[in-house]
């Protein structure tokens, strides 16, 4: 559960930085925004900030924007009934980006969340520079995370099945919840 100031300030500040990477934000994009915190209701160390572009009954295009040293949980994308799972194409705009992805233990900028090791088995890393690309078939496990300047990538996938996505780490619930007081206003 993240609470609604909480949820606000990390979109507000995402806002800021897809805009500082040149971004044209239009009003009704910076009230798309959304944040992701998985249910562990520690957003600016487990969490993402989700801009969805487009979306069709066959491809998407988002935005991903991961606030300094936030870490977007370990994760893949599974086969849903006929189709074979997401397949994701992460393209980075700018800032520090360290992904995670099946294969020999590399890791050197990146760190594990503190009493997580267990929960991000994948230390394969690649440090991704702006315009850099890493096509992600689906079934990948799979993690990220910004270093010192954050980091904003596109995401382009075949058909969005999130809500669907397996984690390794078993106390994550996808669907975010935004506690509000009787004050809080959008």
């Amino acid at each position: 559960m993240i609470k609604f100031d909480e949820f606000n300030e990390v979109c507000r500040k995402s806002i800021e930085m897809i805009e500082a990477a040149g971004l044209f934000l239009t009003p009704q994009d910076k009230e798309r925004i959304t944040a992701a915190d998985f249910g562990l209701s520690n957003i600016k160390e487990e969490g993402v900030q989700i801009l969805t572009m487009f979306q069709t009954d066959r491809i998407a295009g988002k935005i991903l924007v991961l606030l300094p040293y936030q870490t977007e949980p370990e994760h893949w994308h599974p086969t849903v009934g006929e189709d074979a799972g997401k397949e994701e194409v992460i393209r980075a705009i700018s800032g520090d980006l360290y992904f995670y992805i099946p294969g020999e233990d590399t890791m050197k900028q990146g760190f594990i969340v503190e009493g997580k090791e267990s929960c991000y088995t994948m230390r394969n890393e690649v440090i991704m520079q702006p315009g850099d690309q890493l096509v992600l078939p689906a079934g990948t496990k799979h993690w990220f995370q910004a270093g010192e300047k954050g980091a904003v990538m596109y995401s382009f996938s075949t058909t969005v099945t999130d809500l669907l996505d397996q984690f390794t780490d078993p106390d994550i619930v996808r669907e975010t919840v935004i506690e509000q007081t009787p004050n809080d206003e959008y």
